[in-house]
């Protein structure tokens, strides 16, 4: 029996994505667990692996098409000697509403591909009990219904369990429930009447989505890719829904500096147990040590509790061609300086070639950014939800200080710590950088 190869959803915030190129050709033997296709999520480059068995039939989308929506069919895999069914490819992803992916009606036969360490989706799963269609009230009580069918049936009060569903096995889809909202209404029952009375007034339609400006003046259009429009729309969301507080502080890091060179100088050059630490490596560890002080920063704020991490979870931002992507350190706060400095470069390397997979850059309970490297003198970074606090590194400079009354030269870098204030106090935000300074200041309390 033919099964419809389905675009998965790679990441949380996925709602399409580019089919970058197939490594199976049309005629192929596929079998579980092939990598079979190479897709461009809005994170990263990710392989996907097959979850059935049999011939690559038909390839429905080509190489390099962008705009694929979650759950459209691209290709059709089909046993050994079996005819392949016409199919056409699935249009363009239509717009959606930021932070939920398409929903799509599928056959029973429909299965999608998964990603690595990903679960087969519970939607594509076959619907089983392939006998007479029956009324959805009749099926052991269980109404079967598609996700767009009981959307429907919801908005427009229609109860699912009277229709006759019209697709595979008696599936109530789209079309039943748009039959039955056109069809005449009985009399309501008094209860029912009670209710639409008490029923709130409809809330007021959304304001209007801001219109683009038009340009007349000569420019080129660079397209905007996946990973950009999520970048946008998680840091519009962040800023307008974040109450962000922001404290900053100068710290001296000649100690820190002085500890990174001696101990790069008795590090191997090579072989297992070679390293080369960087600054960014001993801030890392340094916020891991303050995160397990005050664990009321490695949080993250919902309506019903503060919740504070058990780990200390780091991510760090790496900028790549795409935007910018947060590989994460975990448990940090348990790792030494030079297991934290490999891992650190073996994450960005990956990152910057799409080779990241999706659990080591999702999650994560506090941020950093470190800008240093290109000389930035002072910058504050936008909170990344869910996670209540990000780190903004910038430059080690000498500047002018005052010791003990007297003027003095020393290497100053200036750290803005972000967080969202429902769930971190100013106070608390202070405390917090206020102790990471004097880390900074006495390195050599991380080698303790």
């Amino acid at each position: 029996m033919a099964t419809n190869i389905l675009m998965p959803a790679l990441s949380p915030t996925m709602t399409e994505g580019t089919l970058a190129r197939w490594l199976k050709k049309e005629g192929e033997a596929v079998k579980a667990g092939d990598v079979i296709a190479e897709i461009e999520t809005d994170k990263a480059t990710m392989e996907v692996e097959a979850v059935d068995e049999g011939i690559l039939g038909k390839i429905l989308v080509k190489d390099g098409t962008e705009g694929v929506a979650v759950n459209a069919t691209i290709a059709i895999l089909v046993e050994e000697g079996e005819a392949v069914p016409s199919g056409d490819a699935p249009k363009a992803a239509p717009k959606q509403d930021s932070g939920s992916a398409p929903k799509q009606e599928m056959s029973p036969d429909s299965k999608p591909l998964t990603g690595p360490g990903e679960q087969e989706p519970k939607a594509a799963t076959a619907i089983e009990n392939k006998g007479e269609a029956k009324p959805a009230a009749e099926q052991g009580g269980r109404v079967f219904a598609s996700p767009l069918a009981r959307r429907i049936a919801q908005q427009a009060g229609i109860d699912l369990s009277g229709i006759q569903g019209s697709g595979p096995n008696g599936r109530i889809v789209k079309a039943d429930v748009e039959g039955a909202s056109s069809a005449p209404k009985q009399a309501a029952a008094p209860a029912a009447q009670s209710q639409a009375a008490a029923a709130p007034a409809p809330s007021a339609a959304p304001a209007p989505k801001p219109v683009a400006p038009t340009i007349t003046a000569p420019h080129t259009a660079v397209p905007n890719s996946s990973m950009r429009k999520v970048i946008a729309r998680r840091l519009s969301e962040s800023k307008a829904t974040v109450p962000h507080f922001y404290v900053t502080m100068d710290i001296e890091i000649d100690a820190l500096l002085k500890l990174r060179a001696d101990l790069n100088a008795r590090a191997p050059k090579d072989g297992p147990g070679a390293f080369k630490l960087s600054v960014n490596d001993l801030v890392i560890k340094a916020a891991a040590r303050v995160l397990r002080m005050m664990p009321a920063v490695n949080a993250t704020w919902t309506d019903e509790a503060i919740l504070q991490y058990h780990d200390v979870d780091i991510s760090v931002a790496v900028s790549i061609p795409d935007g910018l992507i947060t590989p994460i350190v975990r448990k940090a706060d348990q790792k030494g300086l030079a297991a934290i400095s490999n891992e650190m470069k073996d994450l960005a390397a990956r990152a910057k070639t799409g080779k990241l997979k999706p659990e080591e850059f999702q999650g994560g309970g506090f941020s950093i950014s470190n800008m240093g490297m290109f000389g930035v003198k002072d910058f504050a970074a936008i909170v990344n939800p869910p996670q209540a606090g990000i780190l903004a590194v910038s430059a080690g400079q000498q500047r002018p200080v005052v010791k003990n009354g007297a003027l003095a030269i020393a290497t100053v870098m200036t750290c803005t710590l972000s967080v969202d204030h429902r769930a971190v106090d100013g106070a608390l935000a202070a405390e917090w950088i206020a102790a990471f300074k004097a880390v900074v200041e006495d390195p050599l309390s991380l080698m303790l």
